[in-house]
């Protein structure tokens, strides 16, 4: 194998959503080679259905980067532009599943960014799940692809802890700026030879439980009420800004519920009480209790479907919840 320098490496970079732009800034400014990256084909969204670049294409775009936006990894005319590229190197930040022909190609392989303590949280969403299940801890992860998701060898890691207060938001942020300096901190080991990878399995205590973070799909989001006041707490948290919990409200006459949006919320001390959880408790006014099996939650932050995202004051003040009141 020939000897690789920061100056000589070249390097491929993969990556979609905001997430990634961070650690690809990251190479950048610390005079990386990148000499192509690759994202998702741009799409359809928005009211006029106007095609939209990912976040890392526009990045890419504006630092004069090569751009590659395959709709399938295993296209040989993908592949063969890939391989013109002549990489030594490719990161992986936040992109899809990579074929084997893919992750192999380079001679220094290719390495990933996770955004959890790996073994822990492996798959789509680490950062909600993290905070859905209450975890005081968490951080971020680079390893070497292998067949398997999210199993290959441990390069390094780096932990934080997970503020009380925190949302899926803020933590989101905190490790988009973590990650991308450990992305830089692994391709200046991998350069100097100084990397010791190590099997996940080393890093197992006995009986610890695995947790996974699967895609959060639609009914991920809805409250149940007969939960606690922690893991409603946290599942709030956990979601918001996006793609946020939710909650329905029945209304007379048997018509379509109503459905809330919920993005902040405060657990309240005290206050038992033998209600039926999702009762609301308000003074359509300043405050919006709702009980659980153990107490009652405070929202703070809501939104109507259709309206717009509110405090809890300037949302009662144009709308009043009826008499026993009780969300879904």
């Amino acid at each position: 194998m020939k000897t690789i320098t920061k100056e000589s490496l070249r390097i491929v970079f993969m990556g979609t959503p905001e997430f990634a732009v961070e650690s690809l800034n990251a190479l950048v400014e610390n005079n990386y080679h990148v000499v192509g990256v690759i994202t998702m084909p741009d799409k359809a969204a928005g009211r006029g259905y106007k095609l939209q670049s990912s976040a890392v294409k526009q990045y890419a775009m504006s630092r004069g980067l090569h751009i590659l936006q395959p709709v399938n990894l295993k296209d040989p005319a993908f592949l063969a532009q890939l391989k013109a590229l002549k990489a030594d190197l490719q990161i992986v930040v936040a992109f899809r599943m990579l074929p084997e022909v893919v992750w192999n190609m380079p001679p220094l392989g290719t390495f990933n960014l996770h955004a959890s303590l790996l073994p822990q949280y492996r798959g789509a969403a680490p950062i909600n799940w993290a905070l859905i299940n209450g975890e005081k801890e968490t951080g971020v992860t680079t390893f070497f692809l292998t067949h398997e998701i999210d199993t290959g060898q441990i390069i390094f890691r780096e932990k934080t802890p997970i503020q009380e207060e925190e949302n899926a938001g803020s933590l989101h942020d905190r490790l988009m700026a973590m990650g991308a300096d450990l992305v830089v901190r692994t391709v200046d080991a991998i350069v100097e030879g100084k990397v010791h990878a190590i099997s996940q399995k080393e890093l197992l205590a006995e009986n610890i439980e695995l947790r996974s973070a699967p895609k959060i799909v639609r009914e991920t989001c809805r409250v149940a009420w007969n939960s606690s006041k922690e893991r409603v707490y946290n599942l709030i948290r956990g979601l918001s800004p996006y793609p946020a919990a939710w909650t329905e409200l029945p209304t007379q006459n048997e018509a379509e519920p109503l459905r809330f949006k919920l993005f902040t919320a405060e657990k309240v001390t005290g206050k038992s009480h033998t209600l039926k959880p999702g009762t609301i408790r308000t003074d359509n006014s300043s405050f919006l209790d709702v009980a659980v099996s153990d107490g009652f939650i405070r929202i703070t932050e809501l939104q109507l479907q259709g309206k717009k995202r509110m405090g809890i004051r300037a949302f009662l003040n144009g709308f009043s919840f009826p008499e026993e009141s009780c969300f879904l």
